[in-house]
């Protein structure tokens, strides 16, 4: 395998890796993968170095194609992979043949997956690092999500020889669900917080707005008070710094946050505990658990310890051929995220319990509508546009069908699993 032809782009989907470290005095932010934990594995699972370049899929997956034959994982989120329409096991090396297509059918559980291929997505090294940071069109493809049309180069082999048919027991596989306990190390502002303020951040849940990104997580819940205001003078950030805004909600940096912030910082989310965070969905619920350092470095290691056994020696590791007949993801699936799964694929939503409804995968705006009543649409054609977590992200027809009809304008603020139209089979005609 030389490249991966992307035949149809997705949500966003960038070339990442752990990030571009040694250059935040200069303004540059780290970037890199948002859940580190899964991009290792899928770069292990593959023979790869654990550093080596991805892709970080989010949400609505791509449509991609293999030219030549490779072994790929996809680990992370489980968005519904699959090889030639047949359902990918997730966390598992697959060989693939010349020409195999990569499709998404929608989200289960989680948000974002990693595309792990046998050498490595090989895109220039900028300042040390792949990752993209798309806000300065810095490194990645081009410093840009993908798009329809590119060729993304590959590598030429992993180190040792790459091995289809690892995968990971289920027992160690992640289930994210809709609820997420952070733990924290508090501080270092921790004591510009009153007593009620540290309360209610340690005690309350949260929930995680739409206006979440890659710079940082924003919730939404009971207020943190500040004993003499929000401001202080710029200092570092970390991955998964908490600052707590004038508003007094806080907010959760991530790989993309600026070096510097200029907001009290009442605690520090644990490194084990932030692919979790990354795997957030708007609308999941957070709760925060305070621990000391010593703790957070004794979670961090067991985590470590196990993606370090993750290799074609372990027996552990049980061999797995070819691609599952049923779709392995489901098992792991939470039942609250049929909504959002549906949405993506043929949504039934709380708006609408006919089977034909499509439904908005999140709240947001609609920005245009494509289509009419009566119109015939192809499997994947884009009938609106929708913009949720500061990005426009086109609504796809999830078969073919005629459009029975159009629910919702431009202008209109949709709620998740609302029905945005209603598609009919192709030979249904409504008077």
């Amino acid at each position: 395998m030389t490249a991966i032809v992307v035949l149809d782009a997705g949500l966003l989907t960038t070339v990442q890796d752990l990030g571009r470290f040694g250059w935040q005095q200069h303004g540059v932010p780290v970037s890199g993968a948002m859940d580190v934990w899964a991009l290792r594995a899928a770069n292990r699972l593959v023979g790869n170095d654990e550093r080596s370049a991805a892709l970080e899929i989010t949400l609505a997956g791509p449509a991609l194609r293999f030219d030549g034959p490779g072994v790929i994982a996809v680990t992370g989120g489980d968005l519904g992979a699959r090889l030639q329409g047949r359902p990918m096991p997730p966390w598992q090396s697959v060989g693939v043949p010349s020409g195999t297509d990569l499709t998404f059918s929608g989200a289960r559980d989680g948000m974002r997956a990693y595309l792990g291929v046998a050498g490595g997505i090989d895109v220039p090294l900028v300042l040390g690092s792949r990752s993209t940071l798309t806000r300065s069109r810095l490194g990645g493809y081009m410093g840009r999500a993908l798009a329809a049309g590119d060729r993304v180069p590959v590598g030429g082999g992993a180190t040792p020889p790459a091995s289809a048919g690892l995968r990971l027991p289920r027992t160690i596989i992640p289930a994210y669900g809709h609820f997420h306990t952070l733990r924290v190390v508090m501080g270092p502002q921790d004591d510009a917080f009153t007593e009620e303020g540290i309360r209610n951040f340690l005690s309350e849940v949260y929930t995680l707005a739409p206006q979440s990104d890659r710079v940082g997580c924003r919730l939404t819940g009971p207020r943190i008070g500040h004993r003499r205001g929000a401001d202080i003078v710029s200092d570092g950030t970390a991955f998964g710094t908490v600052q707590v805004s004038g508003d007094g909600m806080p907010i959760v940096l991530m790989a993309d946050r600026g070096t510097t912030g200029g907001y009290t910082k009442i605690a520090t989310v644990a490194s084990v505990d932030l692919p979790r965070l990354a795997q957030a969905a708007p609308g999941d619920r957070v709760r925060f658990v305070q621990v000391g350092v010593d703790e957070a470095q004794a979670l961090l290691r067991a985590a470590r310890a196990q993606l370090e056994r993750i290799g074609p020696e372990e027996a552990w590791i049980a061999p797995a051929a070819g691609i599952f007949e049923e779709d392995s993801g489901a098992p792991l699936a939470a039942p609250a995220y049929a909504e959002l799964a549906d949405a993506l694929t043929m949504a039934r939503g709380p708006a609408a319990a006919r089977a034909n409804a499509v439904c908005a995968a999140m709240p947001g705006l609609v920005v245009s509508v494509a289509v009419g009543a009566g119109d015939m649409v192809a499997a994947g054609q884009p009938l609106m546009v929708l913009e949720a977590m500061k990005m426009q992200n086109p609504v796809r027809a999830p078969r073919r069908g005629r459009i029975g009809r159009v629910l919702v304008a431009p202008g209109a603020q949709v709620e998740s699993g609302a029905a945005l139209v209603e598609l009919d089979d192709p030979e249904t005609r409504r008077d």
